[in-house]
């Protein structure tokens, strides 16, 4: 009888425990808490200076893959991400968008530094040699591959539409979808800024 009442009084225990702790956070986008998605990288950025992930530590990072000759989905991604960060307002100052380049062979530094940050002066191209890029792209199993042109300069580049949000300590938390429109993303990422 005292190992029934142990039990009861055990179980009785947890199921306060685990109604006092926090509830888990909602997003509109996919969350990716808790995988091991590496994003351990050395890039240069469009000014040329080295970065890694932790030179952002105590702000959000939304990392997009892209190419500066992108036709549509990385204009269109850049746009949005600029429309986010005027939403945010104040809060924007503790947001940090890299666009990685999956192009090294064209994206230079000077075009990366035209392009850029022509959507927000606090963006940040990043790039460095194939092999540098495509161990961060794996690590994130971000897919890409190059399509054939008419000339061997025109290739264009099919790729992973969406973006990467790591937190304020550099963990994984999120993937963004395409096109969406900023509110989700504010709301998401509004959502991560509380959690400090």
């Amino acid at each position: 009888m005292k190992t029934f009442f142990r039990n009861v009084i055990s179980g009785l225990a947890l199921l306060l425990l685990a109604a006092c702790s926090p509830p888990t956070a909602k997003f509109n986008n996919t969350d990716l808490t808790g995988l091991d998605y590496t994003a351990e990288f050395r890039l240069k950025d469009h000014q040329g200076k080295d970065r890694t992930l932790a030179d952002f530590r105590g702000k959000l990072v939304v990392m997009f893959f892209g190419y500066t000759q992108c036709p549509d989905v990385c204009p269109t991604t850049m746009a949005e991400m600029s429309a986010v960060m005027q939403k945010l307002g104040a809060q924007s100052d503790q947001v940090q968008v890299l666009f990685v380049t999956l192009d090294p062979q064209r994206d230079t530094q000077a075009l990366l530094n035209a392009y850029v940050p022509a959507f927000d002066s606090r963006f940040l191209g990043l790039y460095g040699d194939a092999g540098e890029i495509d161990k961060l792209a794996k690590g994130l199993k971000v897919f890409y591959q190059k399509v054939p042109g008419k000339t061997p300069d025109s290739y264009t580049l099919d790729h992973t539409a969406g973006s990467y949000v790591f937190d304020q300590q550099g963990r994984i938390r999120l993937f963004l979808r395409h096109a969406q429109g900023p509110e989700p993303i504010v709301q998401d990422l509004q959502t991560l800024l509380s959690q400090k």
